[in-house]
C-alpha cells in the first residue's frame, strides 16, 4: 500500500528536446495527484548547454545537469537522485513521450500491491508521417506484448518503475559501455532479474512516443535492427562469469547471428521471387538483426546516439 509518506520520483532524461520536454512535464503535472503519494519530477539534462533548464523551471521540476555524454550516465544520475532523495520508487519516462490518462496509477499499482520490484508499461508510437508499407509489413515498430501482471525477463526504461530498495541492496547500475550504443536498459534490467528482481507488465500504463520522419525510413529501421542485434549479444556476453563462459557466449552469438542472417536473406529472396512485401521486409529485418548479433559477438560497438541540434 502507498500513502502520503510514500515518495515516488519521476526521472526524465533529456537531450536537446525542450519543446517535447515541456509538453511532457505539463502532462506529468496533471497526474501527480492521481495517487496518494508524494510525487516529484526531476529532469536529467544531458546537454552541457543546459537546454532543458527553462522547461524544468517552468514546470517546477527538479533539475540536474549530467554533462557526461550517453544514456547510461544520464540514467545513473537518476538512480543517484532517487537514492539521495530517499525515494521509494523511481519512474523513468523519456522526454519525447506523453503519458495517457491514468498512466501513473496503472504503473504504480502492481508495485504498491507488492507483486513486483519493477513494472513495465506499454509504449505506443506516434508518427510525424505515416510509415511506408514496407516498414509496417516488416514489423519494425511492433513491440512484444505482455499480459497484465506477466513476468518479463528484461524491460526497456522508457516507461518503467523501479523499487529503489532493490537498487540499494544490489548496487546494480547502468553499464556505461552501452552509453552511446543503446541497450543499457535491457542490460540493466537483465542484471536485476539475475539477482532475483521481479519485472511485471502493466499494459494499461500507456505512453505514446514520438517518431520523427527521419526515423520512419528503411535505412533507419535497418540500422536500428542491426544495433539491437549488436547490443543483445554484447549484453549477454558482459553478463557472463569468467573467461571460458565469455568465450562460449561470443562463439554462440557469432553462430546464432550468422544463422539468422542467412535465414533472413533466404526469406528476402523468397519475397523477391513471390513479390511479397512481408517476406522481403521481414527477411531484411531478420538479416540485419542477425548480422548485428554476429558483430556483437566479436565485440563490435555501433554508436547509434550522437549529438544533434535542439528541437
Amino acid at each position: 500500500m502507498i500513502g502520503p509518506d510514500t515518495s515516488i520520483l519521476i526521472a526524465v532524461p533529456s537531450y536537446r528536446r525542450p519543446d517535447r520536454l515541456a509538453r511532457l512535464l505539463t502532462a506529468l503535472a496533471e497526474q501527480r495527484h492521481d495517487i496518494p503519494a508524494q510525487v516529484d519530477v526531476v529532469v536529467i539534462d544531458n546537454d552541457p548547454a543546459g537546454t532543458a533548464a527553462d522547461a524544468a523551471a517552468a514546470a517546477r521540476a527538479h533539475y540536474r545537469l549530467e554533462p557526461r555524454p550517453g544514456l547510461a550516465a544520464v540514467r545513473n544520475s537518476a538512480l543517484d537522485e532517487a537514492i539521495t532523495r530517499g525515494a521509494d520508487a523511481l519512474v523513468f519516462i523519456d522526454d519525447d513521450e506523453v503519458p495517457a490518462p491514468g498512466w501513473l496509477q496503472a504503473l504504480v499499482s502492481p508495485w504498491s500491491a507488492g507483486t513486483a520490484d519493477l513494472v513495465s508499461g506499454r509504449v505506443e508510437s506516434e508518427f510525424d508521417v505515416p510509415p511506408a508499407e514496407w516498414i509496417v509489413a516488416g514489423g519494425f515498430f511492433r513491440r512484444v506484448r505482455f499480459a497484465d501482471g506477466e513476468r518479463m525477463p528484461a524491460a526497456p526504461t522508457n516507461n518503467l518503475l523501479i523499487d529503489v530498495s532493490i537498487l540499494r541492496s544490489t548496487g546494480i547500475r547502468f553499464d556505461e559501455e552501452f552509453g552511446r550504443t543503446g541497450g543499457e536498459d535491457i542490460h540493466f534490467t537483465s542484471a536485476l532479474t539475475r539477482r532475483g528482481a521481479r519485472i511485471v507488465a502493466a499494459p494499461r500504463a500507456v505512453v505514446t512516443d514520438h517518431v520523427p520522419a527521419d526515423r520512419a525510413t528503411p535505412s533507419w529501421v535497418l540500422r536500428r535492427a542491426f544495433r539491437v542485434g549488436t547490443t543483445t549479444a554484447r549484453s549477454d556476453i558482459r553478463l557472463a562469469d569468467g573467461a571460458v563462459r565469455t568465450l562460449r557466449r561470443r562463439l554462440r552469438w557469432l553462430a546464432v547471428g550468422l544463422a539468422r542472417a542467412l535465414a533472413g536473406v533466404g526469406r528476402w529472396a523468397i519475397g523477391a521471387v513471390t513479390r511479397s512485401t512481408v517476406h522481403r521486409a521481414r527477411g531484411a529485418r531478420l538479416a540485419a538483426r542477425g548480422i548485428g548479433m554476429a558483430a556483437g559477438g566479436t565485440g563490435f560497438r555501433y554508436l547509434e546516439y550522437r549529438p544533434r541540434t535542439p528541437q
